[in-house]
This record gives C-alpha cells, sequence and structure tokens, in this order.
C-alpha cells in the first residue's frame, strides 16, 4: 500500500505540467482503477447547462456563431471540443473554470439571468463529473431582439436630432 500512495502523487504531480499531451483529466483514481474526463465533455455539460435557463437566446459572440454555422455544413465539422460556440473550460485534476459567452432575449433581467445560468452550470458540470467549478465567467455579447426589425433601414432615412 505504500508503494501506491507513492506513485499516485508522482502522477498527479505529472499530469498538469503535460496539460496539452493529455485531453482527459484526472476525476478519480482509486485503487480499481481510473476514470479521466475529457475537457469536450465538460464543455458539454456547460453548453447545455447554459441553454437549459429561460432568457438564453444562444451561445457565443457574432464571430463564433457565424464559424459555428459554418462548420456545421462540413462533413465532420460539427466535433470536437473547440465546436462548442461561446463555451471555453480549463479542466484540471480536480477543478474546472468555464467562460461563456451567451446572447440574451430582449427584456430579461440580465444580473439574474446571469446568476441563474452560473448556478446550473455549477451544478450540472459539478454533479455529473465531480470536478469542483472554482469559476463561471459569463460575457453578455449581444440581446435578441423581436422579430421584425432586422430588414429596416429607418434612421438612415430619418433626419438626425444632433448635428
Amino acid at each position: 500500500m505504500t508503494q501506491s500512495t507513492a506513485t499516485t502523487p508522482s502522477t498527479t504531480a505529472t499530469a498538469p505540467a503535460t496539460g496539452t499531451a493529455t485531453p482527459a483529466r484526472l476525476a478519480e483514481d482509486t485503487s480499481q482503477g481510473r476514470t479521466t474526463i475529457a475537457a469536450s465533455v465538460v464543455q458539454k455539460i456547460a453548453g447545455i447547462a447554459a441553454r437549459e435557463i429561460s432568457g438564453v437566446h444562444s451561445m457565443g459572440g457574432g464571430v463564433s456563431r457565424a464559424f459555428g454555422a459554418i462548420r456545421e455544413r462540413i462533413p465532420g465539422g460539427g466535433t470536437g471540443a473547440a465546436n462548442i460556440a461561446g463555451v471555453q473550460v480549463e479542466v484540471g485534476e480536480k477543478q474546472a473554470a468555464i467562460d461563456l459567452d451567451i446572447v440574451v432575449e430582449y427584456g430579461v433581467a440580465i444580473v439574474d439571468l446571469a446568476r441563474a445560468v452560473r448556478r446550473n452550470v455549477i451544478t450540472a458540470v459539478e454533479r455529473m463529473t465531480g470536478l469542483e467549478v472554482i469559476e463561471v465567467n459569463i460575457a453578455v455579447n449581444d440581446i435578441h431582439l423581436p422579430d421584425g426589425d432586422e430588414g429596416e433601414e429607418a434612421p438612415a432615412a430619418q433626419t438626425s436630432r444632433v448635428e
């Protein structure tokens, strides 16, 4: 038993140094085996949990949504960790940090929405992975307006009130 105790710390000490080489992180290491969770799994869980909250229109900024739409049309382009628009994660051996870019529906109280999204993401990721979520940063990039306002160019046709 002393040998496995000495082996475990050296395994956990070397894993962060090779973070780019190993896409999956240690979530549980027991005498019966090891469980690892890929960063893409945490990314998907966080994205789904954020979208579950009423008032979140979509994920990602304008550019990431546009690239995401293009990737969806390319065969094989819609898979992988980098393809979840608006969700970035850092996953360590026991902790995770999550950054979300969201577009909210017009009229929603943004502070309350961010609080609900943060709570739901933390709960889902911690429950499903066992990782401790140390932070969820939320950037509101846009507000989705009700339909019908997209095709108009009324401000260009009106005279300016200021000179």
